[in-house]
């Protein structure tokens, strides 16, 4: 089945033969289906804080940043914002010369209120000798979006969003995604000594750009936050990268016969994330920022999230301690119901389990990294959201799973999905050690039943694609999972370009 130069691509790349041998019959098998117990929500699954617990919990952080332990930002930031301007490909190919659709008025109509129009306009000035006002006047609207996406001008439908000027800043000045996260990482996780580690997921090619934008502006920002950045960088691993098939699962070989691998989606992060040696760990998608004027319910709710997870993380702790010293048949019942009802993980085998029995199916469900996800208010975003999943054991816990994880042939599953009342916005605070500090070997927890097959396009040929699974999704789908609401407000993401109009990014 493969040849003497697949082997040395896969050997190049650290993938094995049976690697792609398990791909390949993952392509034809499939993924199963993941049932749902119920529909995660306020009272099911899902915590809702008071005033009273905001204070608490948000007071926990602080005397937890107190002690020095490590914290960490994770953003993953490697993918090209290409999906973002997909509109304005679009336009700039159909032929046409003047806005029609609705996408294209509202863009053209109010390019004066993005961040980047100074830019653009310099970046025109440039590639035509004239202004953004003067191009528009004689109709070359095509110019104006090219000058935009291509690398002659301002190269936003290649670079990642990471460094596209996404608002603007006091003084006149413009900030991009990093330029927000960084700021956000000295409003919640700093360290005692006031130093903020955050590592950035990136692409290799645009990693000198991202060192060039670091480089430019840390120093002021440092100043401005009181605080010393840490700043690193990762690569999503060669290793990680996944076949492609055809139609009928036979590898796909391009006109000079060479084997197609392609990035196996943001669950392959689990690798970089297994590498960071924090204890907790901030996860949040780079484009969902805001401005400095429109970020205190973010930042609010971001360190009663920590608390929480802080608190969680004490009681399993002192659980796992109490069944280690030979728990009573009283006290195995108390952390049973710790485990039901505050992590809302429950099977009905415990009723006919003998103590020695529970203590060990107790310590087995708490000794695992800890997440606690912020959960908002489903808005018709597209995207996952949070369920009760049944596990290979018979249990059933807090899951964030996808429309494609569900059986939709299966009318009861479809209608559970469709009655959710909350969305996933990857709003993720993590403890990534166990109760002795010990680090945990983060793919020892991740489910391999739940990646994804798509349909994908090369050259003009479909092809089969495969997916790893998801970050926040499968590969995190071992852990002790907390959901607790969070305000709408905290969600912000940027879809398109024209979600920089709204009024959250203006």
């Amino acid at each position: 089945m493969l040849t003497s130069n697949d082997q040395q691509l896969i050997e190049k790349k650290g993938i094995t033969a049976s690697e792609i041998e398990s791909q390949v019959e993952r392509f034809k098998n499939g993924f199963p289906r993941l049932r749902i117990h119920s529909v995660a929500t306020v009272g099911n699954g899902i915590m809702r804080l008071n005033e009273k617990e905001m204070t608490r919990y948000i007071k926990l952080w602080r005397e937890w940043q107190q002690q020095g332990v490590g914290i960490e930002k994770f953003v993953p930031a490697s993918g090209a914002a290409s999906r973002m301007f997909k509109n304005m490909f679009a336009f700039t190919t159909s032929g046409r010369t003047a806005p029609e659709t609705d996408f294209e008025k509202q863009y053209f109509s109010n390019l004066g209120h993005f961040a980047f129009y100074p830019a653009l306009n310099k970046a025109c000035e440039k590639c035509y000798g004239v202004t953004i006002a003067e191009l528009l006047a004689a109709g070359r609207y095509v110019d104006v979006a090219r000058a935009m996406l291509e690398s002659e001008g301002l190269n936003y439908g290649f670079l990642p969003k990471a460094l596209l000027k996404f608002h603007k800043a006091a003084g006149g000045g413009v900030h991009t995604p990093l330029e927000e996260h960084l700021e956000e990482g000295a409003q919640y996780a700093a360290g005692a000594d006031r130093k903020v580690n955050i590592h950035f997921t990136v692409s290799p090619e645009h990693r000198k750009e991202f060192d060039k934008l670091l480089k430019a502006k840390l120093a002021a920002m440092e100043q401005v936050w009181g605080v010393k950045y840490n700043v690193t960088m990762s690569e999503q691993k060669p290793s990680t990268d996944t076949v492609a098939v055809n139609l009928d699962n036979s590898l796909y070989r391009n006109a000079a016969g060479e084997l197609l691998f392609r990035p196996a989606g943001h669950g392959a992060l689990i690798e970089n994330l297994n590498e960071r040696d924090a204890t907790v760990v901030f996860i949040k998608n780079i484009d969902n920022v805001v401005p400095l004027r429109l970020r205190n319910s973010t930042i609010r709710y971001k360190k009663a999230l920590a608390g929480y997870l802080i608190d969680v993380q004490r009681s399993i702790a002192q659980h796992i301690a109490t069944i280690d010293n030979g728990a009573t048949t009283d006290e195995l019942k108390r952390i049973l119901a710790f485990v039901e009802n505050r992590l809302c993980t429950c099977t009905e085998a415990t009723a006919k389990m003998g103590d020695d029995e529970l203590a060990q199916y107790l310590r087995s469900k708490l000794n695992r990294p800890i997440r606690v996800c912020g959960m908002v208010l489903n808005e018709g975003e597209p995207g996952g959201g949070p369920y009760l999943a049944y596990n290979a054991d018979g249990s059933y816990s807090p899951q964030i799973l996808e429309a494609a994880q569900i059986d939709e042939n299966d009318p009861a599953a479809v209608e559970l999905m469709k009655s959710g009342t909350h969305f996933n916005p990857v709003d993720l605070v993590c403890y990534l050690k166990d109760y002795k500090g010990n680090k945990f070997d983060l793919k020892q927890f991740v489910d391999p039943d739940t990646g994804l097959i798509s349909l994908k396009s090369t050259g003009g040929v479909e092809i089969k694609a495969l997916e790893l699974p998801g970050l926040w999704n499968g590969s995190m789908s071992d852990w002790n999972t907390v959901f607790v609401e969070v305000p709408i407000d905290t969600f912000n993401p940027v879809k398109t370009v024209n979600d920089l109009l709204r009024p959250q990014h203006q």
